[in-house]
C-alpha cells in the first residue's frame, strides 16, 4: 500500500499556511494556545513598554531642554509613588510571566497516562522514528489523529534540538541521555520537524516529517502497508536510499567534493587498510555498518554515523548496486528485480495484527528475557538510571 505522502520528498513545508499569523504558523495541537497566549503577552507588554520609555524620553528631553544660555539647573525631588510604581509594575509582569510559564512548561512537558510512546533517534542529518513494536519510519512517521502522542528522544553522535513549530514543542536531543515531549494533534495534517541546534555541515536539510491520520492509516502503518518502497532492482532501490537517507548530504555522485568521498568511479578503487582493500560489497557494509573501523585518508574529520540496525542486507546491497551504477560497474543483477522479492523490500520484521495503540492486542517482546540484560550493557542510561 503506497500513498502520495509516502513517496513524497522529504522537503520543507512552507509555514504559511491557513491560519498563520504573521509571527507564527496555525496551532495544530491542544497545547499550542498556552504557548501562543505567553507569547503575545510579552510581545505585546515589550510593546507597550518600549513605547511609553520612548515618549517618556522624548518628553524630559523637550521639558528638561535649556532655553538659553543663562539656564541654570533646578533640583528635582523624587517621587515615592513613582518610584513605587517602576518597582512593582514590572515585579508584577515578571510574576505573571513565570507562573504563566510554568503551567504551560508541565503542560507540554508530563504527557497523559494513555500517550503512545514513539522512539525518536537523532543522528548527523537526519531522524529515526520507531515504534514499540520494532517499525521503523526514516524521515517521517504516521501517528493517529486525536490522541497523545509520547517521543522519547536520544543523539547517536552529537546535540540536535527536535522542533515542530505548528506543534510548539521544541527539546535538546542529547547523546547518551533521553529527552520527552509529547503533542496530541486535532487535525489531520502532515508537519514539518525541524533540527534547530547547528549540528554540522548538513544541519539545514535535518529534517522530518509527521503525518496525522485517523485509525486506521495508523493501523496500516503498524503493519509496514505505508511509507515502504514497492519492490524495487538494487540499483533502483539504492538510488532511493541515497536520498532517503541522506546520504547525498555527505557523497556526492558526480565527483564533486563533499564531507565523505565521492562515490563516482570509486567502485574497485584501493583502500588499503581496510578489511577487503578495495571497494568492493564487503567494503561497502563495512562502511554504512562500522564506519570507524576504516577512515579514508582526507576524511578523518567527517565523523560518519552508524547505520547498524536501521539498514537491512538488502537495502545495504542496494547501494552497493548503486555505487557500482555510478561508477559505470554495474551488474545484471543491479538492475533487474528478483522475482521472489519480498514486497516489504525496505522494511524489517512486520509486526503482530493490530500494532501499538490498538486496545487488548499486545505487542511481542523482541528480546528474550535472558538476553535483555546483555542488550540493556549497549544501551545508553535513561536519566537517573545505575546499572
Amino acid at each position: 500500500m503506497q500513498t502520495a505522502d509516502s513517496t513524497a520528498a522529504l522537503g520543507r513545508q512552507s509555514f504559511w499556511t491557513e491560519g498563520a499569523t504573521t509571527w507564527l504558523p496555525p496551532q495544530s495541537s491542544t497545547t499550542a494556545h498556552e504557548i501562543d497566549g505567553l507569547f503575545y503577552f510579552i510581545l505585546y507588554s515589550s510593546i507597550v513598554l518600549t513605547i511609553l520609555v520612548a515618549a517618556a524620553m522624548v518628553y524630559f528631553v523637550w521639558k528638561y531642554r535649556r532655553k538659553s544660555h543663562a539656564d541654570r539647573p533646578v533640583d528635582v525631588h523624587e517621587s515615592k509613588w513613582l518610584e513605587m510604581s517602576w518597582i512593582t509594575i514590572p515585579t508584577l509582569l515578571v510574576l505573571v510571566v513565570f507562573f504563566w510559564g510554568f503551567r504551560a512548561y508541565v503542560g507540554t512537558a508530563i504527557p497523559p497516562s494513555d500517550a503512545i510512546t514513539i522512539n525518536v533517534k537523532a543522528q548527523k542529518w537526519a531522524w529515526t522514528f520507531e515504534y514499540q513494536n520494532g517499525i521503523q519510519g526514516f524521515g517521517e512517521i504516521w501517528v493517529p489523529v486525536g490522541t497523545p502522542i509520547r517521543l522519547e528522544m536520544t543523539s547517536q553522535d552529537v546535540l540536535h534540538s527536535f522542533y515542530v513549530p505548528e506543534f510548539r514543542i521544541k527539546h535538546d536531543v542529547i547523546p547518551n541521555r533521553y529527552a520527552y515531549v509529547w503533542f496530541e494533534a486535532p487535525r489531520e495534517g502532515t508537519y514539518q520537524v525541524l533540527c534547530t541546534e547547528y549540528c554540522g555541515t548538513a544541519h539545514s536539510n535535518m529534517g522530518a516529517k509527521i503525518h496525522v491520520v485517523d485509525r486506521g492509516t495508523y493501523y496500516a502503518a503498524l503493519r509496514g502497508e505505508i511509507g515502504n518502497d514497492e519492490p524495487l532492482p538494487p540499483a533502483e532501490l539504492g538510488e532511493r536510499l541515497y536520498t532517503q537517507r541522506n546520504c547525498n548530504t555527505c557523497h556526492s555522485v558526480d565527483g564533486s567534493s563533499g564531507v565523505g568521498p565521492t562515490w563516482q568511479n570509486s567502485w574497485g578503487q584501493p583502500r588499503p587498510g581496510s578489511a577487503s582493500g578495495v571497494v568492493d560489497d564487503a567494503y561497502v557494509a563495512e562502511s554504512i555498518l562500522y564506519p570507524q573501523a576504516y577512515i579514508v585518508p582526507g576524511y578523518e574529520n567527517a565523523n560518519m554515523p552508524s547505520y547498524d540496525g536501521q539498514l537491512n542486507e538488502e537495502q545495504v546491497a542496494g547501494l552497493a548496486a548503486y555505487i557500482r551504477a555510478v561508477s559505470g560497474a554495474s551488474l545484471p543483477s543491479d538492475l533487474t528485480l528478483d522475482a521472489d522479492a519480498d514486497s516489504t523490500q525496505s522494511t524489517g520484521a512486520q509486526p503482530p495484527e493490530g500494532g501499538m495503540g490498538d486496545p487488548g492486542v499486545p505487542v511481542a517482546d523482541p528480546v528474550a528475557p535472558g538476553e535483555r540484560e546483555a542488550v540493556r550493557e549497549d544501551e545508553p542510561l535513561r536519566p537517573g538510571e545505575q546499572r
